[in-house]
């Protein structure tokens, strides 16, 4: 494939394969703004800039003052001092057999609670509550309609769509309510401190613990990152030892 020439400075070639590189030294989530020719193009000006300033530096000398100096040691420290971090704590690994034993001793953590999916009617009182759910027992409405129709709530532009929840995310009674109703069965009406409720439920997903193949990803990085945090504790006072470390 021709690696085009994008630009010249001084003669010296600025090419599309040196575009691509400087994108790839973004993060994945930030290069989709050079997908355009646009972003291509603010992306060249940039590193024409760069590059001219960087002339100009050499010409004012400026990589022989004491500030360029003291700065660029400290840059190569950080930089000494980071790859390091990052070899040291590379060699930390978590295997599945690891990973599984963890599983096994610690399944609590990966228990789903019981959900259901509901849809309900709020109205201000036990009459006109009664009387929307002979409406929809006798088939002039249905429970989406009487919703959009009756319901105080603003779920009622959703038909009453509450979505999925567990247990503790509603009022005691509606939750009640909610999780002893059969199937697409509408309820008698139900009252909270809101005021009188008809509820339908859509689903219900009972308890239960996720699958180790499921989690296993997460539990390999969980591991890892408590071990990596474990060796670096361990290492600072292997280190301070060495080199005598003392706090005034």
């Amino acid at each position: 494939m021709e690696n085009k020439v994008l630009a010249t400075i001084s003669g010296v070639e600025i090419t599309e394969n040196d575009l691509n590189a400087i994108i790839m030294r973004y993060p994945a989530d930030k290069r989709g703004m050079f997908n355009s020719e646009m972003g291509k193009k603010q992306l060249l000006e940039q590193m024409i800039s760069f590059d001219l300033m960087y002339k100009l530096g050499n010409e004012m000398k400026i990589n022989e003052t004491e500030e360029y100096k003291a700065n660029l040691a400290q840059v190569e420290k950080d930089l000494l001092t980071q790859i390091t971090i990052n070899k040291v704590l590379a060699e930390v690994t978590v295997t599945d057999d690891e990973a599984k034993k963890y599983y096994d001793e610690h399944k609590n953590e990966f228990e789903q609670p019981a959900t259901v999916s509901a849809k309900h009617i709020l109205v201000d009182n036990e009459e006109l509550c009664s009387e929307v759910k002979n409406k929809i027992a006798s088939g002039e409405l249905s429970f989406e309609e009487a919703a959009k129709q009756y319901s105080t709530c603003p779920s009622k532009e959703q038909g009453g769509n509450l979505g999925v929840f567990g247990r503790g995310m509603m009022v005691p009674e509606f939750e009640e309510a909610a999780f002893g109703l059969e199937l697409e069965k509408v309820s008698e009406p139900v009252q909270t401190q809101f005021g009188y409720h008809l509820i339908k439920v859509d689903a219900k997903n009972e308890p239960k613990t996720s699958e180790f193949a499921d989690v296993k990803n997460q539990i390999i990085q969980k591991l890892i990152q408590e071990n990596q945090e474990k060796k670096y504790l361990d290492l600072m006072k292997e280190l301070e030892a060495k080199y005598d470390v003392k706090r005034f």
